[in-house]
C-alpha cells in the first residue's frame, strides 16, 4: 500500500529544461510566419483591397459629385429610413435580448432548448426565406392581406414590413452575446442580493446590469450594424419604392442597376464607415472588457 505521506527526493525528480517543454508546444519558426503571411494576404485580398475600391470610386468624379451623391434626395431618404429602422428594431431587440438571456441563464423551465433553438432560427434561415413569409402573412393574397385592406392599413412595403423584417434577422445578436456571459457568470450574486432584501428591479439595476455591461454594449453594436446593412429580407418586403421605401443597401443597388457608380459606392462609403466604425467600437469594448472580466475572475 503506498504510503501518502511519502514523496521522491527533490534530486529523484527529473529536471526537464523549460526551453525543451516550451518548444515542445510552439510550432516551428515558419510555420508561425507561414500563419501569419496567409492571414495577412486573407485580409488585403478580402479587406484591405476592397474597402479601398469602394472609397476610391466614390470619390472618383471629385469631392463634389460625392457629396452630391449623398445629399440627393433619394439617398436622403434611404438614410433617414435606415436610421429609422435601427431606432426602432434596436432597442426592441434589446429588450427581447436581455429578457431573453435572463431566463435562459437563470432559470430552468420547460421548453428552454426550445427557446435556444429559436434564438438561432435566424443564423439557419435565409434572409430572403424570412421576407416571404411577412408577404405570405401581411400581402393581399396573404392571411391577414384582406383584413387588413379592409381596415385601410398598410403593412407590407411601408415602413411596419421593414422594421418586422430587420427585427427578425437580428434579434439573436444580443440574446446570443449575453447567454454564455450570464450562464458563466452564475446567479450567487442576485441571489445574495435578494436575501438582502433587494427587489427584483434594483438587483437588475445594481448586480446583473454592471455585470453584462459590456456584453450587452456589444451585442447592441453588432446588432446596429446588421440591421443597417440588411439587404435580402428587407429587400423582400420593400417593394422598392424609390424615395419612400429604399433603405441606404436598396439604393445602392439601383444606383448601380442604372450605371451610375460614382453615386453608387458614394452612397455605399457610408455603410463602410458604419462597418469601419463597428470595428473600432468592437476593440474599444474588448479593450474595456478584458481587465473587467480579469479583475472579476480574481477578486480584485
Amino acid at each position: 500500500m503506498s504510503n501518502p505521506d511519502f514523496a521522491l527526493p527533490a534530486a529523484v525528480i527529473p529536471n526537464v529544461p523549460s526551453a525543451r517543454a516550451t518548444a515542445a508546444t510552439v510550432e516551428p519558426r515558419w510555420v508561425q510566419v507561414g500563419l501569419i503571411t496567409i492571414a495577412l494576404l486573407f485580409l488585403v485580398l478580402f479587406l484591405f483591397i476592397p474597402l479601398f475600391a469602394v472609397f476610391t470610386e466614390a470619390l472618383r468624379k471629385g469631392w463634389d459629385a460625392y457629396i452630391a451623391a449623398i445629399i440627393e434626395p433619394d439617398a436622403v431618404s434611404a438614410i433617414k429610413l435606415t436610421l429609422l429602422t435601427a431606432l426602432i428594431s434596436v432597442p426592441l431587440n434589446l429588450v427581447f435580448g436581455v429578457s431573453a438571456a435572463w431566463a435562459v441563464a437563470k432559470f430552468e423551465f420547460r421548453g428552454k432548448n426550445l427557446l435556444v433553438t429559436l434564438i438561432d432560427l435566424p443564423f439557419s434561415v435565409s434572409p430572403i426565406i424570412s421576407g416571404l413569409i411577412y408577404v405570405l402573412i401581411f400581402g393581399a393574397q396573404g392571411w391577414l392581406g384582406p383584413w387588413l385592406y379592409v381596415h385601410d392599413i398598410k403593412v407590407l412595403f411601408a415602413l411596419p414590413a421593414i422594421v418586422l423584417a430587420t427585427i427578425f434577422v437580428t434579434f439573436p445578436f444580443v440574446a446570443r452575446e449575453l447567454i454564455p456571459l450570464m450562464q458563466s457568470q452564475g446567479s450567487e450574486e442576485e441571489e445574495a442580493a435578494l436575501v438582502l432584501g433587494a427587489s427584483g428591479w434594483e438587483t437588475f439595476w445594481h448586480v446583473t446590469l454592471p455585470n453584462i455591461k459590456w456584453g450587452l454594449l456589444y451585442g447592441v453594436i453588432l446588432c446596429n450594424a446588421r440591421a443597417m446593412g440588411e439587404f435580402g429580407a428587407v429587400s423582400v418586403v420593400s417593394g422598392h419604392i424609390r424615395g419612400l421605401t429604399n433603405t441606404i443597401p436598396l439604393h445602392v443597388e439601383i444606383l448601380y442597376n442604372e450605371y451610375n457608380f460614382s453615386a453608387a459606392f458614394a452612397v455605399a462609403s457610408l455603410l463602410a464607415l458604419l462597418a469601419l466604425l463597428t470595428l473600432g467600437l468592437k476593440s474599444w469594448i474588448e479593450w474595456h472588457a478584458l481587465p473587467s472580466q480579469y479583475a472579476r475572475e480574481h477578486g480584485s
